[in-house]
C-alpha cells in the first residue's frame, strides 16, 4: 500500500506540475539581475523571460509567472560569451560538454586561427592523423562545413563556428613548400574558400607568425580575403608581427581591408616585447585614422601578460619548411641546430621570435610534450 501511495502522489504532483506549465505566463523568469546586452551600453536592472531557446520579454515582468523563477538581483546577467578564438576543434570530438568554457558562460566556440580543421585533401587528413597526440579520432570529413555537422552531431553543449584558415587552402595546394602559388594554383585557393563561405565559413583567418602561412605573401592574402568579402566574410589576423615589425603588420592588415573592401580585425592586439611596447599608441593611430576613412578595422585584446604557443614560434621559419618531418630532420645536423640557435638568440624584424619577446630563457615555461617520457615533467 506505501509503494501504491507514493505513486499515486507522484502521479498528483505531475498533474500539479503540468497544470502550472499550462498556466504559466513563461517558461523561465531570471528576475531582478544587471543586464548587460554585449552592445557596450550601461547595466540595467530588469527581467528576462525564456521560451523555448529564445528570449521573449524584458523589463518589469513582476506581473509574470513562470515555471521556473530564478533570482538574480545582485547579480549580473549576459548573453552567452564567445570564445572568439577557440582551439577546442579536437576537445569538442573527445567531450562535447565543453565543461571548461560552459562554466565560464562561454556558448559560442570560434575557430580557424590561421588553419582550419577542413578543407582536407587526402595529404593533409594523413598528416593530420599522424600529427594526433592524446585526442585519438577518425577523420570522418572533409570539408569545413563538413566538420562543424561532424560536431553538431556528435550533441556538443556549445554553438559553434570558423573562418577558413589562409594556411589551410595554402597547404591544400602547395604543401609546406617556401613558395608564391601560380596563377592556377592560386585560382584553386580562392575556389576553396568560395566554397567554406558557401557553407557557412566567418572570413578568412590568418596566423602569419608561423610556418607555413609565414610563406604567403601580401598579394595572396588579398585574393583570399578578396574570395570571402565576395560574401560579406571578414578577415582576421594574428599579424605577421607584434614586435620588431609591429607597425608594418597593421600596414599590412589596413591596405588588405582596403583592397578588398573586407571588415578586418586585429586578433589579440599587443606590442610583444618591452623594446615594442612604445609603438602601440601609433598603432592605436593607425587603427583610429583607418576607421576615420570607413574602413571597419577592429581589434580583440586579452587581459594579461603571459601567451602560449609552439616551439616552432621561436625557430626560423626557414628551418621549418617541408613539414615537421623535413624540420625535426634538418635539426639533426649539428651546423643547422648551431645556425638555429644562434637566430633564435638574435633579434631580427625578418621574423617573429616569441622566446626574445618573452624576454629571456628562464620567462618560457615548458608545458606541453607529445612524446610520454617527457610529460611527467609537467
Amino acid at each position: 500500500m506505501k509503494s501504491s501511495a507514493n505513486h499515486l502522489f507522484a502521479v498528483f504532483l505531475l498533474l500539479i506540475l503540468v497544470g502550472c506549465g499550462e498556466n504559466a505566463d513563461h517558461q523561465l523568469i531570471i528576475r531582478g539581475g544587471m543586464v548587460y546586452d554585449g552592445l557596450g551600453g550601461p547595466g540595467q536592472v530588469m527581467d528576462i523571460a525564456v521560451d523555448g531557446d529564445r528570449i521573449t520579454a524584458l523589463g518589469d515582468l513582476s506581473g509574470r509567472s513562470a515555471v521556473e523563477d530564478v533570482d538574480a538581483a545582485g547579480m549580473a546577467v549576459a548573453p552567452g560569451f564567445i570564445n572568439m578564438l577557440s582551439w577546442a576543434v579536437e576537445s569538442l570530438i573527445e567531450d562535447g560538454r565543453a565543461m571548461s568554457d560552459v562554466y565560464q558562460g562561454v556558448t559560442l566556440e570560434v575557430f580557424g586561427e590561421g588553419s582550419s580543421w577542413g578543407p582536407l585533401s587526402p595529404a593533409m587528413k594523413t598528416n593530420l592523423k599522424a600529427r594526433q597526440g592524446d585526442i585519438q579520432y577518425d577523420i570522418a570529413w572533409t570539408t569545413l562545413g563538413e566538420y562543424l555537422q561532424h560536431l553538431e552531431a556528435r550533441g556538443v553543449s556549445v554553438n559553434v563556428a570558423s573562418f577558413i584558415g589562409a594556411t589551410t587552402p595554402r597547404v591544400y595546394e602547395l604543401g609546406f613548400e617556401d613558395r608564391s602559388p601560380t596563377p592556377e594554383e592560386l585560382e584553386r585557393m580562392t575556389a576553396l574558400v568560395r566554397q567554406a563561405m558557401e557553407e557557412g565559413a566567418m572570413g578568412v583567418a590568418s596566423s602569419l607568425i608561423y610556418a607555413p602561412a609565414f610563406y604567403a605573401d601580401t598579394a595572396e592574402l588579398t585574393a583570399l580575403v578578396g574570395a570571402a568579402a565576395e560574401y560579406g566574410g571578414s578577415y582576421i589576423s594574428h599579424m605577421r608581427s607584434e614586435g620588431a615589425a609591429f607597425e608594418d603588420a597593421v600596414d599590412e592588415l589596413i591596405g588588405i581591408a582596403r583592397a578588398t573592401g573586407a571588415d578586418a580585425e586585429i586578433y589579440h592586439l599587443k606590442a610583444a616585447g618591452r623594446e615594442n611596447w612604445n609603438k602601440l599608441e601609433r598603432v592605436f593611430g593607425k587603427i583610429e585614422s583607418a576607421r576615420a576613412e570607413g574602413l571597419n578595422i577592429r581589434a580583440d585584446i586579452y587581459t594579461y601578460t603571459a601567451g602560449a604557443t609552439g616551439l616552432d614560434a621561436a625557430m626560423p621559419p626557414w628551418v621549418q619548411e617541408g613539414g615537421y618531418e623535413a624540420w625535426a630532420e634538418r635539426l639533426k645536423d649539428p651546423a643547422i641546430r648551431a645556425r638555429v640557435a644562434e637566430e633564435m638568440r638574435t633579434p631580427s624584424k625578418d621574423w617573429e621570435n616569441l622566446m626574445l619577446a618573452a624576454g629571456s630563457p628562464d620567462r618560457v615555461l615548458l608545458l606541453g610534450f607529445k612524446n610520454d617520457t617527457l610529460k611527467p615533467l609537467t
